[in-house]
């Protein structure tokens, strides 16, 4: 049996991706806020008062990965949560001040981390970049069926 080309395998690609943003995060933007927290905090500067459902279909996290990442904001004293006064069940989440000074601090990190992360690709390459890897993700957070999609391709 013969190797495959994994440089053919968009998971593959996908994942060396991965680990070259978690190393420039780590060294460039924080070792204590994550990549998903602080698109958490990204969201809630855009719309402050989204309820934590929202603000996870937002960051593209599912149900129980933005319960923790919202509880750990929270212990950090990062976020608040209040009751929302039209549905008692539901809570509203809002920046505190510490968030938000947190977070002009890391968009700073983040834009230079960027940078050296796109270097390799011209402006224009980083626009085509940009809005292939945004269709490919967009398709798949509406994949609901792997096997539906597999079915759909090949017929």
């Amino acid at each position: 049996m013969a190797a495959v080309d994994l440089t053919t395998h968009p998971g593959h690609l996908a994942r060396r991706l991965q680990q070259a943003h978690h190393l420039l995060w780590n060294t460039m933007v924080s070792e204590e806020i994550t990549s998903p927290q602080f698109a958490v905090l990204n969201t809630l500067v855009a719309e402050p008062g989204l309820d934590q459902r929202t603000v996870g279909e937002r960051v593209g996290l599912d149900r129980s990965t933005i319960a923790e990442v919202i509880s750990r904001l929270i212990r950090r004293e990062l976020l608040d949560k209040v009751r929302d006064p039209q549905d008692g069940r539901r809570y509203l989440l809002h920046l505190t001040d510490e968030g938000k000074r947190t977070h002009r601090k890391l968009t700073l990190r983040t834009a230079r981390m960027n940078q050296v992360f796109l270097g390799p690709l011209s402006a224009a390459e980083q626009s085509v970049f940009f809005d292939l890897i945004q269709r490919v993700s967009d398709a798949a957070e509406g994949l609901r069926n792997p096997a539906e999609a597999v079915g759909a391709a090949g017929g």
